[in-house]
């Protein structure tokens, strides 16, 4: 019996419930027949055309992306507008849209907790818990199996990252011993004053602002806060796409399910000074 998209769906909400997403947020289906039959999913970080395209020139029934295409309202899907030309194309092209994004960082294998398992992280804790589910929330904080600098930490990051233009950034100094890491995919630096990342050696996320940064950087040096490690937005999600193509794939294994490496950093080049 063929998957629908109806049942793809079910299995996404119970994989990643909506009921973990931030109030903010919009996951679940924004585009497709919940009848339709489905046998080739593609997954991407984000719904842009290049991924898009990829997704209709595969074949897929259905393209999973991490952030909504619709996250803040929009008046016109009218063509000349990127958005309405995604969904516009998606639709000619047979193709649904489906979005697991804030839902899918607090799970326990979420956006976080991947980075947190390639690293090797031991006694790993969610930063921010769910009461009622102690493993989910954003997040995650553990200890390195074995201590390292965090030159050589960054370099690990480095390494287990897609490449960027803007690669890894890093506030503190080089032969700096760390053993506990905190991080969080995505931006996170509003998690910068949280205990549990003020007590680590290292806080590792996307997107740093100036400010916070500093102010963090300021504070470590009076001795209390971590060193920082700062990555690409995209790279830092882009692990999860496998891991949750692993899911699916158990779930339904009669479906295709197929990562896009297709780099949507939205970055091109850096001139250095």
């Amino acid at each position: 019996m063929a998957v629908t998209l109806g049942e793809l769906t079910q299995t996404c909400e119970q994989l990643w419930p909506l009921t973990g997403a931030e109030a903010w947020d919009a996951p679940g289906l924004t585009s497709g027949d919940p009848d339709a039959p489905v046998a080739r999913v593609h997954l991407a970080v984000d719904a842009v055309a290049a991924t898009v395209e990829e997704a209709i020139r595969l074949g897929a029934d259905v393209l999973l992306t991490h952030h909504p295409l619709l996250l803040r309202g929009v008046t016109s899907i009218a063509e000349d507008r990127y958005k309405g030309a995604l969904l516009t194309q998606l639709i000619r092209g047979g193709c649904a849209l489906y979005t697991a994004h804030t839902n899918a960082d607090v799970v326990a294998d979420g956006t976080s907790g991947v980075i947190a398992q390639r690293l090797g992280l031991c006694e790993v804790q969610p930063i921010v818990a769910v009461a009622a589910a102690p493993s989910t929330g954003l997040g995650r904080v553990g200890v390195l199996p074995v201590m390292m600098t965090l030159g050589r930490l960054a370099r690990v990051i480095a390494d287990l990252l897609p490449a960027t233009t803007t690669g890894v950034r890093v506030a503190g100094e080089f032969e700096a011993p760390v053993r506990t890491v905190a991080l969080c995919a995505g931006a996170g630096d509003s998690l910068l004053s949280n205990p549990a990342v003020l007590a680590a050696d290292v806080y590792v996320t996307a997107d740093m602002r100036h400010h916070p940064a500093s102010e963090a950087g300021e504070q470590a040096r009076c001795g209390r806060g971590p060193a920082l490690i700062d990555v690409s937005h995209w790279a830092s999600e882009w692990l999860w796409l496998g891991a949750a193509a692993a899911q699916i794939r158990t779930k339904h294994p009669d479906l295709i399910v197929t990562v896009s490496e297709c780099r949507t950093d939205p970055w091109d080049f850096q001139v250095l000074q």
